[in-house]
């Protein structure tokens, strides 16, 4: 899991991205969740975190932080 740090280099445009494409696979982690077909569970928090990341940074590049 990359840190904020990582993420404040990169672009708003890039953020929003990168939030569409870890909502889908969060999405998908959380199907196969239910489905009894995920591995490793734990990847689900692990995923929810680091989208409550990259979200938070992109709130503070759009407020002027």
């Amino acid at each position: 899991m990359k840190k904020a740090h990582d993420y404040r280099d990169m672009s708003v445009e890039e953020l929003e991205t990168l939030v569409t494409e870890k909502s889908e696979d969060l999405l998908n982690m959380r199907m196969q969740l239910k489905m009894r077909r995920l591995d490793n569970p734990l990847s689900v928090r692990k995923a929810r975190r680091e989208l409550a990341v990259i979200k938070t940074v992109m709130t503070e590049k759009k407020s002027g932080h």
